[in-house]
């Protein structure tokens, strides 16, 4: 599939909204709990990659995914664990704190890429670690006396599960392996699953729940992993990372609009720091190498 980069733009858009309905489809479940969601939608993830995966890529794929080296497996962990904390999270906290938590990936990688292999930190990522940490704080300086906080710590696993993954995919990269990022997912959900199922008994779950999370596998994740991609052909990564904070924006007022969960003012005010400060990096960085022959 060949995109113009408008269509790209519009295509990332459609990815992000699709991402932020976890929220609040996870809000309308009827009996499905705590680590039985997490199985379930990881589940029905793997099942939909394994019918997607060789129409998209052949059947080609599944041996290739046999002879993958150590740096692919690593990367399927690492996804095991963004899946699992990001569900579990939503079961213990709001849905705008697990989403503004997760948007501190681009922070997290860089200060991980830093110590790990050595990547330059830029003097606007520095000023904008210091600012979403302030707005951390004060979402997070509420939630001190309350059970938020354990669904916050839980929520932390996602960004810096992805800013590992991140690190060890570009290290390979370096060295003249790449890591196929969505059998990589694949592997991930099958992770997820394997590690929740033991947790998630007895299941619970009623046909209208499985049939959330049925949607959540396809829907919110499968199609627009392969989707994200394509996208990644076209676009630069500053421009997918400031378009993947529309996931926030859209996930909260998916959320507000269809399960009537409001944002508290603390958490407005901690969050618009943390977006603005990850929105100004971005941007900068996005002029700055424009600017730069």
């Amino acid at each position: 599939m060949q995109l113009s980069h408008n269509r790209a733009v519009l295509l990332m858009v459609a990815v992000t909204l699709m991402w932020s309905t976890a929220g609040v489809v996870t809000r309308h479940l009827d009996s499905a709990r705590s680590f039985e969601i997490t199985f379930w939608r990881s589940c029905f993830t793997a099942l939909s990659l394994l019918v997607l995966l060789p129409l998209w890529r052949g059947r080609q794929v599944f041996t290739n995914i046999r002879h993958a080296n150590a740096t692919f497996w690593a990367s399927g962990l690492c996804w095991s664990v963004m899946f699992t904390a990001f569900m579990l999270a939503l079961t213990l906290t709001s849905v705008a704190n697990v989403l503004i938590t997760m948007s501190l990936g681009p922070l997290f990688t860089a200060l991980i890429a830093r110590m790990c292999i050595g990547h330059r930190i830029p003097a606007r990522t520095w000023l904008s670690i210091v600012a979403a940490g302030t707005g951390i704080a004060i979402m997070y300086g509420m939630q001190v006396s309350s059970d938020n906080l354990l669904g916050s710590g839980v929520a932390l696993c996602v960004p810096i599960a992805g800013a590992v993954n991140w690190t060890i995919t570009q290290n390979s990269h370096a060295r003249g392996h790449d890591v196929d990022l969505v059998p990589a997912v694949f592997i991930g959900a099958v992770l997820s699953s394997v590690f929740t199922f033991g947790l998630a008994r007895p299941l619970q779950a009623s046909a209208h729940d499985l049939g959330l999370l049925a949607f959540l596998g396809l829907f919110q994740l499968a199609i627009p992993c392969v989707l994200s991609v394509l996208c990644a052909r076209v676009l630069k990564a500053p421009e997918i990372s400031l378009l993947a904070l529309l996931e926030v924006v859209f996930g909260i007022a998916l959320a507000w609009l269809g399960a009537g969960e409001a944002p508290g003012n603390t958490m407005l005010v901690g969050g618009t720091l943390v977006l603005g400060a990850l929105f100004a990096n971005e941007l900068l960085g996005f002029h700055q190498r424009n600017a730069t022959p």
